[in-house]
């Protein structure tokens, strides 16, 4: 027994060296899902600098054959509904629902360059920024959209652009400066990068609530925090939401924490298009209150976009000098009926 008591104490003993002696900072806390993605968002040059990088095409700036209006370079893909892609397509160009655009490209070599088309370029810039993620590296909106293909399309822009006035817009002041951001949390069922990318893409491209309208914002600025996304010059030529940040240059991994996730995180632009993008992304990095707003500035400051030379503004405005909407090709009906240019 006297034996027995004894063996007991030198495993008590070493059992309590063995505890006491791990010190706290020996301790490894799990890396969150979101510390995984974002390294590999980084280490593989997914940052948004680059998935934003020269994200459209005009139908000026690709090759089009003027017989039958076919873009023979271009695996072409067209997010709208079945019912307004039957009325009108480029021709050969494939209809695919925005959530299952990975499996409609699972054949599709990496390299294949790809046009996206929908109404107006702000959701196909949604499925550039996923396939982008997932290694295509030739991928684009058309810019624009189908609005810009053939007249007989344009009335989704023609309807949108305006010129408000409203106390939610203004022309004076500096961007907010961001003291309270913090970053995303989520879960995911996957443990590698690459993985959680997928699975984050996947959940991207299956939410639809990605955007906000112009009057919501103007209406209430403070419900939301509102991120100007274009150059410092065009802050105090074209105004911008009362209380907005202007993170730009700094939107990148790197700075997430300035951010919010305790309210919507809208951004704007010009037109929507990059903005969708942005947004985009950021949903793919766990930010899911982002938001763009439709339409950009185009429904907000439209003629003011049109004639101005800052930044190239008017080559961001709907029909503004050099934006490449003004484009008027043929296009093909559910019969294969093409419908000529006006």
């Amino acid at each position: 027994m006297k034996k027995l008591m004894q063996l007991s104490l030198v495993i008590l003993a070493v059992l309590s060296i063995a505890f006491t002696g791990c010190k706290k900072d020996d301790i490894v806390t799990p890396e969150t899902s979101y510390e995984t993605l974002s390294k590999y968002v980084a280490q593989n040059n997914l940052d948004l600098p680059t998935i934003v990088s020269g994200f459209t095409k005009s139908g000026s700036q690709i090759n089009i054959n003027m017989t039958d209006f076919s873009v023979p370079d271009y695996f072409v893909i067209d997010v709208r509904a079945a019912a307004d892609y039957n009325t009108g397509h480029i021709k050969n160009a494939v209809n695919v629902p925005i959530a299952n655009l990975l499996e409609a490209v699972a054949s599709v070599p990496k390299d294949q360059n790809i046009l996206v088309t929908c109404y107006t370029g702000q959701t196909a810039s949604r499925a550039v920024v996923a396939l982008r993620m997932m290694g295509y590296t030739k991928v684009y909106s058309l810019k624009w959209g189908m609005a810009s293909w053939h007249a007989d399309f344009a009335s989704r822009w023609d309807s949108k652009v305006a010129n408000v006035t409203s106390p939610g817009w203004v022309n004076t002041g500096a961007p907010t400066v961001s003291t309270t951001g913090a970053l995303p949390t989520f879960t995911s069922t996957a443990t590698t990068g690459d993985k959680i990318l997928e699975e984050r893409v996947k959940a991207t491209l299956a939410n639809t609530s990605w955007t906000v309208n112009r009057d919501d914002v103007l209406a209430n600025p403070g419900n939301y925090f509102i991120n100007n996304y274009w150059p410092a010059v065009s802050w105090d030529a074209f105004g911008h939401f009362a209380g907005a940040y202007r993170i730009f240059e700094d939107l990148k991994v790197e700075n997430l924490g300035l951010l919010r996730t305790d309210k919507p995180l809208v951004t704007y632009c010009y037109t929507g298009q990059t903005s969708g993008i942005v947004t985009t992304w950021l949903q793919i990095m766990g930010y899911d209150n982002a938001r763009s707003l439709s339409f950009g500035a185009n429904a907000i400051v439209y003629d003011q976009l049109k004639v101005s030379a800052v930044d190239d503004a008017k080559k961001k405005s709907w029909k503004g000098e050099g934006s490449g909407s003004a484009n008027n090709f043929g296009y093909y009906d559910s019969t294969n009926t093409m419908h000529n240019p006006l």
